[in-house]
């Protein structure tokens, strides 16, 4: 580790644009329910509603750009310049739950094949996808009380809340911005940490809220579904599989 990374660090990479009020719920749970040592870093993307003057006022640290990068390219800023021992990718329309952070740090410590850690959630797609059980503070104390200290193993985790070492990342690398604006990096990040033989898995005690596309609801849905299909065909050319198999 160089002298610069901090053991016990986790840093937390949010990417936002002009989502101020989404940012500002989600960085109020993070302080309310986060006990374990992190740092935050916001990267901007040109955004226009007041987000530079927050988090000005509230001294977080942040990267900003002239105009809209996307996804990969935003995360890749931050990775930059992350300290952490170990690093989370964490979208900016989320709001997470007392003992979040610690139940995913949980599983890098018990078992040391584990590369990549994701939550369940209520807006996801895959095996992290659950129903809510009354609101979100009670769906994340349920899954505490009835299945604290498990996780499953799967083939890929959300980039919306994706935590991995900082070992992964000096061994697998950055994002590909090739898929920018976003949409399936995520799925090749996971398929590139299986290759070098780390474990994917999901903190089944683990609860994180999320809006969901925030982003990319701003857009009109033919655009979108012709940049999965693009971003899709993408990852077949590049590792001639079909990502939707690790669904």
């Amino acid at each position: 580790m160089k002298k610069d990374e901090k053991t016990g660090l986790t840093s937390i990479i949010i990417p936002t644009y002009n989502g101020l009020p989404l940012l500002r719920e989600a960085v109020a749970s993070i302080r309310n329910c986060t006990t374990e040592p992190y740092e935050l870093i916001v990267v901007d993307n040109g955004s226009t509603d007041g987000t530079i003057a927050y988090l000005q006022e509230q001294n977080i640290n942040f990267i900003s750009h002239p105009g809209n990068t996307g996804f990969p390219i935003a995360c890749n800023w931050g990775l930059r310049l992350a300290r952490g021992e170990y690093i989370l990718l964490l979208n900016n329309d989320v709001l997470v739950s007392k003992h979040w952070l610690g139940n995913m740090l949980q599983h890098f410590r018990r078992d040391a094949a584990v590369g990549i850690v994701g939550p369940l959630s209520n807006y996801v797609s895959g095996r992290q996808q659950i129903e809510m059980t009354g609101n979100d503070v009670e769906t994340a104390a349920r899954l505490l009380n009835e299945h604290r200290g498990e996780y499953e193993v799967v083939k890929r985790v959300i980039g919306f809340c994706m935590l991995f070492s900082r070992d992964l990342l000096q061994r697998v690398g950055l994002l590909d911005e090739r898929f920018s604006p976003g949409h399936f990096e995520d799925d090749d990040y996971c398929y590139r940490a299986s290759l070098a033989g780390y474990r994917i898995v999901i903190a089944k005690d683990t609860f994180v809220f999320h809006h969901g596309s925030a982003s990319f609801k701003q857009g009109d849905r033919e655009a979108l579904n012709e940049l999965l299909a693009r971003n899709r065909q993408l990852f077949i050319d590049k590792w001639g599989v079909d990502p939707h198999r690790f669904i």
